[in-house]
């Protein structure tokens, strides 16, 4: 199954709300992973241009999309970045098949 890296950045409303009360998103959010037929690889809260990013693993691009919505559209983000992620077998493919692709760079 397809995995995808989802990066969110909360409106400051949404972090005021979270330092009254602290909740476990992680719980919210893996039932709506499941909803879309996927599971929850892990959750993390982190620093910089995002307040939280999750990894997930869903069946295919268009529930990935359905997910970064039902986020976006709850008014708490933002900002919603989805990334889809590739194993290194897939990615190690790719290389190879970039390699017999014959293409030439700009000179």
């Amino acid at each position: 199954m397809p995995s995808y890296l989802v990066q969110v950045a909360y409106e400051s409303a949404a972090v005021a709300a979270l330092v009254k009360k602290p909740q476990d998103r992680l719980a919210v959010v893996s039932k709506v992973v499941q909803k879309l037929g996927g599971t929850l690889i892990g959750g993390w809260l982190c620093f910089g241009d995002y307040d939280t990013v999750v990894v997930a693993e869903l069946p295919d691009n268009q529930s990935a999309a359905a997910f970064a919505m039902a986020i976006a559209s709850g008014g708490s983000c933002k900002s919603v970045k989805t990334t889809p992620l590739l194993s290194l077998e897939d990615g190690m493919a790719a290389m190879k098949k970039a390699g017999g692709t014959g293409y030439k760079p700009v000179k």
